[in-house]
């Protein structure tokens, strides 16, 4: 890595905010710091599509003012951050990871940029995105204007999509944190393959508004962070609390949780995958009850990809019609979603009413727990010239994912090891809809007995 850092580059978000208020740094030089790891590793990463250097510096300096002013907006005051490049940013490119729009500009901020700058976060960059969020079928890493998204641990592997540069930017010491999207695991997976934390908020719980739609009814805006305290911190600032509920969960709470962890999530798992997991529920049966659980019988998988196969042929009609898609980066791209413009209305109501079905009986069989547990992802990340079927076989998807998103649940992915290749692995928690607090202090409370979150790559250290 290039660029001083002063020792910042791996610091919480609350100790880089003590460290502005004490004077040993400031906004400035915070941002001037990521700016520069951001052009030298974050381009090396593939990580990166625009450096918003004078956004950034602008931000930063009016920081320093407020503060100075005694003005202070909390605790992502002058704090630098990267957002995923499907979310307007006025006057900077929005591609939305494709090539037909690298130059393509929307004049506005989306809502989540306006909340952080409202909290006196400093915008660093754009980061990289698989093309439309993965939406148009890609089946390799290289499905991106910027390329394969390299993993911060490893560049010969992946960093997950479709919040590729997210994951990989926070894991480097590139940004504090950075804002991600999910339709189906676009947060968990980057997180997961680089060892940091991931929160996806029940859906509805973070406005959408100036972000791309891929799936309108199951889209969702969260944060990717070094610790699930950092990451609730981020939360509560992007959330909408119109009603008053915070996100942020009780710092006391370290005991009498109730897990479950999901019968069979081990199956055809990597061995230090299964380990790791097992080591992981040791850890929550010294804070809690932990049972076993069986969730209800439906179609997940199945429903949410029609689901998101209509709305997504829906959204990009006009764009497929032009025959737009040819320019994609992934040749699978080019072509994989034009079937679904024929795909009959009456499959798409039958996956809604699943839902709706399914949303019900898993509200049922969660209640009585704070968090269900599973491994987040069956794999540690692939290589990244590896097709994902030659990789990951049928196991890319597991059932806890597959369901969360169907129906909308908050879910966190923690670190909690290293497998194959010395790449990270992760545990999810997920919970009810709109319970987020309690899977946050249920993931918080596990991270409290365990130092993962704070292991960073071996090539990264100083």
């Amino acid at each position: 890595m290039s660029g001083a850092d002063n020792g910042f580059a791996f610091a919480t978000i609350s100790e880089l905010a003590a460290a502005i208020r004490s004077g040993r740094t400031t906004p400035t030089q915070l941002a001037m710091d990521a700016i520069d790891r951001l052009e030298s590793e974050g381009r090396q990463l593939n990580a990166v599509v625009t450096v918003t250097r004078d956004l950034a510096l602008a931000q930063a300096k009016t920081a320093e003012s407020d503060l100075a002013a005694g003005q202070d907006r909390g605790p992502l005051h002058g704090i630098p951050y990267g957002v995923k490049d499907l979310l307007a940013t006025k006057g900077y490119s929005t591609t939305w990871g494709a090539e037909p729009y690298r130059d393509r500009i929307i004049d506005v901020d989306a809502d989540i940029v306006a909340r952080l700058e409202s909290a006196g976060a400093v915008l660093v960059a754009k980061l990289a995105s698989v093309e439309f969020a993965g939406g148009f079928g890609y089946e390799q890493p290289n499905a991106a204007l910027t390329g394969p998204g390299r993993n911060a641990w490893n560049p010969q592997h992946w960093s997950g999509g479709s919040s590729s540069g997210s994951g990989a930017a926070v894991a480097a010491g590139l940004v504090p944190f950075a804002i991600g999207t999910e339709t189906w695991g676009s947060i968990t997976t980057p997180a997961c393959f680089n060892g940091v934390v991931g929160i996806r908020p029940t859906y509805g719980r973070v406005s959408r508004r100036g972000a791309m739609a891929l799936s309108w009814s199951m889209d969702k805006i969260g944060p990717i962070a070094r610790s699930v305290d950092d990451g609730s911190i981020v939360l509560d600032a992007i959330v909408d609390t119109d009603g008053g509920n915070s996100t942020q969960a009780p710092m006391s709470r370290t005991r009498n949780f109730r897990f479950a962890v999901l019968h069979g999530s081990t199956k055809s798992a990597q061995a230090a995958v299964v380990s790791n997991f097992e080591d992981a529920v040791a850890v929550l049966r010294s804070i809690g009850n932990v049972d076993t659980i069986v969730l209800p019988e439906f179609p997940y998988a199945a429903a949410a990809s029609i689901i998101i196969l209509a709305e997504s042929a829906s959204a990009f009609e006009s764009f497929l019609d032009a025959g737009g898609s040819a320019e994609l980066t992934a040749p699978e791209d080019r072509y994989s979603l034009l079937p679904a413009l024929t795909l009959p209305a009456v499959d798409y109501l039958r996956a809604v009413r699943i839902r709706r079905l399914a949303g019900r009986a898993l509200d049922d069989a969660l209640a009585p727990y704070d968090a269900v547990v599973a491994p987040t992802l069956p794999v540690v990340a692939g290589p990244i010239d590896a097709t994902f079927g030659s990789y990951f076989g049928s196991s890319v998807r597991p059932t806890l994912g597959a369901a969360g998103n169907l129906c909308g649940l908050p879910a966190v992915t923690v670190p909690n090891g290293v497998g194959e290749h010395g790449l990270p692995t992760g545990i999810e928690f997920i919970g009810r809809a709109f319970n987020d607090d309690r899977v946050i202090a249920a993931a918080r409370a596990y991270q409290s007995q365990t130092d993962w979150h704070t292991k960073h790559p071996d090539r990264l250290r100083r």
